[in-house]
């Protein structure tokens, strides 16, 4: 939200990540007095992802529980690489 309001920008979820770590960043910097320079990846913009936006504003997002046995099935699945 900080930096939609900021940028005018709705980012795509995933970018998020990055924006979330480049405002830490920059706040680490003003806290240390110090002039870096910032880089993050703004991926896309997250005009398709709205109606999951308005849902998290709602509460109406449900955490889905994480399954091991399922993690384990979908791994078993993968093909074996050289590392």
């Amino acid at each position: 939200m900080q930096f939609a309001r900021t940028e005018g920008i709705v980012p795509a979820p995933e970018s998020t990540h990055a924006v979330r770590c480049a405002i830490d960043e920059a706040l680490r910097c003003k806290d240390e007095g110090k002039s870096e320079t910032i880089l993050f990846n703004l991926s896309g913009h997250g005009h398709f992802d709205m109606q999951a936006y308005i849902n998290y504003f709602e509460g109406k997002l449900v955490d889905q529980d994480y399954d091991e046995a399922d993690l384990a099935t979908a791994l078993a699945g993968l093909p074996a690489v050289a590392a």
